[in-house]
């Protein structure tokens, strides 16, 4: 077995010294604090900072943790937090549309449901909370696709599964319909993983406007989507109106 290795050791030491500290910490304090030289104190703030886990102030030349590394470090507590603020809109936006509705984020590929709200009757459902959906073949993985909170390129890469006759799984076709879910603000998934069933989803966005989720609503095609096949502008709006209410909650500004 390789030992570890020394550089590696080292910047997660100044990482760990630039998290406990409650400000900007120069060179030498840096140096100092861990016992290393100055040289080599410098070259590892560098390394951090031309990948954004650490930034420099300019006018002090201080060191403090890097918005990348922040992102990285809080991304399992925004999937909580995600869920506590969605409950009550999640909660609301079943009753109003009568629909099951499901919150999801982008996981290894997939999409993650972390929040399920059934349908507000007395049918047999199963709790979807912790199942994967393919990206390409829901709304919910559309909406993370088509505004970036996952990338499109191993997608397309992998040869998109075909799940029915409906599935968009050629690169042209899904790059066509990220295109006009990104015009449109949402996505629908008309039968595309299973025969007979249509779901309807909208981005979920977080401070600075990035994507983080996406709500929707599910169920049958018949409730779903109008006598054309086409999803109903009502329940279009209702999903629309959540993930607005979802993302001010998140503290998106207004879009």
């Amino acid at each position: 077995m390789a030992g570890p290795v020394q550089s590696i050791e080292r910047a997660a030491a100044i990482l760990r010294l630039l998290a406990q500290g409650s400000g900007r910490l120069g060179l030498g304090e840096v140096a100092a604090s861990l016992g290393l030289a100055k040289g080599t104190t410098h070259g590892i703030l560098r390394t951090l900072q031309s990948v954004d886990f650490v930034e420099q102030d300019r006018a002090t030349g201080k060191y403090q943790l890097g918005a990348a590394l922040l992102h990285l470090g809080t991304s399992y507590l925004d999937i909580n937090e995600l869920r506590s603020r969605s409950l009550n809109w999640a909660d609301a936006l079943a009753a109003r549309s009568g629909e099951a509705v499901r919150i999801g984020v982008p996981l290894e590929g997939k999409v993650l449901i972390v929040h399920h709200v059934f349908r507000p009757d007395d049918t047999f459902q199963t709790l979807d909370v912790g199942s994967l959906l393919p990206l390409h073949a829901s709304a919910l993985g559309k909406v993370l696709l088509a505004f970036g909170a996952t990338p499109v390129e191993p997608v397309l890469e992998a040869e998109p599964e075909t799940y029915t006759r409906h599935t968009l799984a050629s690169p042209q076709a899904l790059n066509q319909a990220l295109g006009e879910i990104r015009e449109a603000g949402w996505a629908s998934a008309v039968q595309e993983t299973v025969m007979g069933e249509a779901d309807i989803a909208a981005p979920i966005r977080g401070q600075g406007g990035l994507v983080v989720g996406a709500v929707g609503v599910s169920g049958t095609v018949e409730r779903i989507c109008d006598g054309k096949g086409r999803p109903q502008t009502s329940l279009v709006g209702l999903t629309r109106d959540a993930a607005r209410a979802i993302s001010r909650d998140l503290g998106a500004a207004r879009w």
